[in-house]
């Protein structure tokens, strides 16, 4: 009796080890809800779209995209930290809930390194406005006026702790330079301020300001991406002039702890080949972002790399968020 009862008791517990790894190869068998920390019509919530739409013509299930917006990305991050750890809830966010808020806020009801990177959904360029008659022309310019009238010269920003608000930071503490932070709630009530010269300067994704740039409402002088780009091939960029600066704007995919390797590689996997399709890209460009052919291990080290950026960015600046 005591040999039959220890037969099944190897039998159970040989098919819980199995049933995960069923379950990881018939990923997936039912709807997936990608839950969007940032509002409706915003660069992550139209990058995640596109994705789920392609996704659910792959799969044959429903891919849908719920907006649970607030505390800078915090309540999107929790809800999905503490989600089962089987891919049908995934996060899309900014910045902010995977490389910014464990430094910013003081206390998160998540822990943003347990979250597990899945892709990188879209990256753009960040790129330095300025009101129409501010006396500047390029970078050089603007260092100068901005030492010439410390504490005088403003910057708009998305929101305390926003990519925005810490590529200002990152300009003063690379260029000895005194800035007021005004904050906003969104990049279009700062470049509505900024367009009625109300503040100085900003920087902000280039899809977001381009319109306004070509409009003559205000002056783009400097890109943030590394090179130049191919909408503003007469505009030089930051790095030009400060060394080794860099801010880019990106909107990554993540997963609950735990989730099997297995069904995060898939995911990966199948984003990186939509992203390579003709149609998705032409999308991509034509909103001013690209999209990523970074596996698994190369999105950890990209989060890894501007957690380590913003943190010390953060942290210098003394910059919190309660």
């Amino acid at each position: 009796m005591k040999d039959f009862a220890r037969l099944i008791l190897v039998i159970l517990c040989a098919v819980a080890a199995i049933s995960p790894a069923v379950a990881q190869t018939d990923y997936p068998s039912h709807p997936i809800k990608i839950i969007c920390g940032t509002p409706a019509g915003g660069g992550v919530d139209v990058a995640a779209r596109v994705l789920a739409d392609q996704l659910q013509k792959r799969w044959g299930h429903p891919v849908t995209v719920e907006n649970r917006t607030g505390a800078g990305g915090n309540i999107g991050a929790e809800a999905v930290y503490t989600s089962p750890p089987d891919g049908y809830t995934l996060l899309a966010a900014a910045p902010a809930p995977l490389a910014a808020n464990k430094t910013l806020y003081k206390k998160l009801s998540y822990d943003p390194d347990a979250l597990i990177p899945v892709a990188l959904m879209a990256l753009g360029a960040n790129v330095l406005a300025v009101r129409n008659d501010l006396p500047v022309k390029n970078v050089g310019e603007l260092i100068a006026y901005a030492k010439a009238h410390p504490g005088q010269m403003s910057f708009a920003s998305q929101g305390n702790g926003s990519t925005s608000h810490l590529t200002a930071a990152l300009f003063e503490q690379k260029t000895g330079t005194k800035l007021t932070h005004v904050p906003y709630r969104g990049t279009a009530p700062a470049l509505n301020d900024l367009a009625g010269g109300h503040v100085d300067m900003i920087f902000a994704d280039l899809g977001s300001v381009l319109p306004l740039h070509l409009g003559g409402q205000i002056r783009i002088i400097a890109v943030g991406s590394r090179q130049r780009l191919a909408e503003l091939p007469d505009t030089p960029a930051v790095a030009d002039t400060i060394k080794d600066f860099a801010s880019s704007t990106w909107y990554a995919l993540a997963a609950p702890p735990k989730t099997p390797m297995a069904i995060v590689k898939k995911l990966n996997k199948e984003i990186v080949e939509i992203e390579q399709l003709p149609e998705i890209r032409e999308k991509y460009r034509s909103n001013h972002v690209t999209g990523s052919d970074l596996d698994v291990a190369g999105v950890a080290a990209f989060v890894k790399a501007e957690s380590a950026l913003w943190g010390g960015v953060i942290r210098a600046a003394h910059i919190s968020v309660d």
